[in-house]
């Protein structure tokens, strides 16, 4: 045997012999013979199949050699093969017709039995697709996609039978090791996800021209289906139905999960029955379904400022119509989907304004999650040019600071959300007349606490709930008699605007019972905001003021 041989680069050994022969005469791919000896060796798995296949002949003729000499030699005790044998006469039953495959000898038909076929636990996963036309395939629908990336990760979706063919492979290997007194665990098998890993990833690497890296963030899928054996697991619906419960989204009951679930629940004597072991050869390998690419998600945060009256901060839709033509996220998206070639977004932001509320000073934190980017990488000029070009693009809204983050910065732009507090300065007319020490009492309150009602031009998209906000403090300064401003310092999501007409009966506003004049027996004021923050009534506002003029 050449230095290449099995017997240099592998563990296996003589009590290997009955496993290997057994494999192979079911129809079991070289490579998923070194996975079920628990061969840990990577490079070996990249040997080509043909080379395989020599190698494990050429070691069964080899431990066939050994074991006649011992015959020849010793005359008493009888020779170890021909103690096995008989030790297999009284084995339990395994396969599908009650009794065990006998193992012919070496020099045998196994390598014309498994040459040529589909491997009857794999499906050829470790066959057709190791070869390199199908890494070239892989990274030619890669390199086609125009991603940005440094490194890879490998993922693969294998049909749920692989896992029943598996479990048959194993008994009937388990079968065999235990009649030669040796215990054998489902964790000493290789993994076939791993093997396959082995075997592609330095092809892979290579054509991509970066390496492969578990922690990327640029994943290579490939999905695979094999249509001949799909009904192969059914059976499982049968010996635990409790495994197969219809989910959302889920085309079949029969998904990898609840077929693995079911195998660790049925016991090995049921599944024998419903099962055969060895499995037997399929005709045709499996398909590849799919070969996806995906980039983890980047994050662009900014700030946002917004000087119309007439722009909501997302795009205002009730029952599939829209109201208002644009939004702020919509004016911002645009530009940063067209640059970073995602195929969606999230956005979000510290808190939003009415649709009528400009945004000024410092502007509004904001991010936005991309998600799949075909580009990712830019230098803080790029960043800086996209951000003039969404500042050129509109008079609405002004963007600033805008630049790459991390999902983590996300997260603490939205802490301490509910802690916010914010001031609001509003212009309040009353129809009767008043003084000073008539408001000197609003100064005096404290921490008021507010039980709101979610207002019914936001329950499009809030659910109905009550929610307490407090008002911190409030100071009055008094104008005239029939004019005085309220400024208000309130937590984070206080509706000021309401205050002083109630909500629609869910509580008491200015002008309502809980906020007469110290006066016994006075009625309550009637009260209007003529300008709040932002003016919240227009055209209350301006008849004030043609009022003034007059007066």
């Amino acid at each position: 045997m050449s230095s290449k041989g099995l017997p240099s680069m592998s563990p296996l050994a003589g009590k290997d012999r009955a496993v290997v022969q057994l494999l192979l005469d079911a129809g079991t791919c070289p490579r998923c013979v070194l996975r079920f000896c628990s061969v840990g060796s990577q490079l070996l798995y990249r040997h080509p199949l043909q080379d395989l296949m020599k190698d494990l002949q050429e070691f069964l003729k080899n431990s066939q050699e050994k074991e006649d000499t011992v015959c020849l030699d010793v005359a008493d005790p009888p020779c170890k093969r021909l103690r096995l044998e008989h030790k297999e006469e009284g084995a339990a039953e395994l396969n599908h017709n009650g009794a065990i495959p006998q193992l012919p000898s070496a020099g045998n038909t196994a390598l014309q039995s498994s040459a040529g076929r589909v491997c009857n636990v794999c499906l050829g996963i470790l066959q057709e697709f190791c070869e390199p036309d199908f890494v070239k395939k892989v990274c030619q629908k890669v390199n086609s996609a125009d991603y940005q990336f440094t490194s890879f990760v490998f993922s693969v979706s294998l049909p749920p039978q692989l896992s029943v063919r598996e479990r048959a492979a194993w008994l009937g290997v388990k079968q065999q090791m235990r009649n030669l007194g040796l215990p054998l665990a489902k964790d000493d098998i290789v993994q076939l996800k791993e093997a396959y890993k082995w075997i592609i990833h330095p092809q892979l690497s290579e054509e991509l021209g970066v390496p492969a890296d578990g922690k990327s963030l640029f994943e290579v899928s490939v999905v695979f289906a094999h249509p001949e054996t799909d009904e192969e697991c059914h059976f499982l619906a049968t010996a635990c139905p409790d495994c197969f419960k219809p989910a959302k989204n889920k085309q079949s009951v029969f998904t990898r999960m609840a077929v693995i679930k079911a195998l660790e629940r049925i016991k090995e004597e049921d599944f024998l029955k419903y099962f055969p072991c060895p499995p037997s050869s399929p005709k045709n390998l499996c398909d590849a379904l799919d070969i996806q690419c995906n980039n983890g998600a980047v994050f662009v945060a900014g700030r946002y400022n917004k000087y119309s009256r007439n722009l909501p901060q997302t795009p205002w839709i009730i029952d599939g119509e829209r109201k208002l033509e644009s939004s702020v996220e919509e004016l911002i998206s645009e530009h940063l989907m067209a640059e970073f070639k995602a195929d969606s977004f999230n956005f979000s932001s510290s808190g939003r304004e009415d649709v009528d509320v400009r945004t000024l000073g410092n502007g509004r934190p904001f991010a936005m999650e991309l998600v799949n980017p075909r580009r990712i990488h830019f230098t803080a000029e790029e960043m800086k040019r996209l951000q003039q070009a969404i500042n050129d693009s509109s008079d609405k809204i002004q963007v600033r600071d805008l630049q790459l983050v991390t999902r983590e910065a996300i997260g603490r732009m939205k802490e301490g959300e509910e802690e916010k507090t914010k001031t609001y300065s509003a212009l309040i007319w009353t129809d009767r007349a008043i003084q000073r020490e008539d408001i000197a009492f609003l100064d005096d309150i404290k921490e008021l606490r507010l039980e709101q009602k979610t207002p019914l031009r936001v329950l499009h998209r809030r659910p109905l709930a009550v929610r307490c906000r407090l008002i911190h403090s409030m100071r009055c300064e008094y104008i005239d008699q029939h004019h005085f401003r309220l400024r208000l310092r309130s937590q984070a999501g206080t509706y000021p605007g309401l205050a002083r007409q109630g909500w629609l009966g869910t509580g008491s506003g200015l002008g309502q019972d809980g906020w007469r004049p110290e006066s016994s027996g006075a009625r309550p004021w009637n009260l209007g905001v003529i300008a709040k923050g932002p003016a919240a009534s227009s055209e209350l506002a301006q008849e004030k003021e043609r009022e003034w003029e007059r007066g």
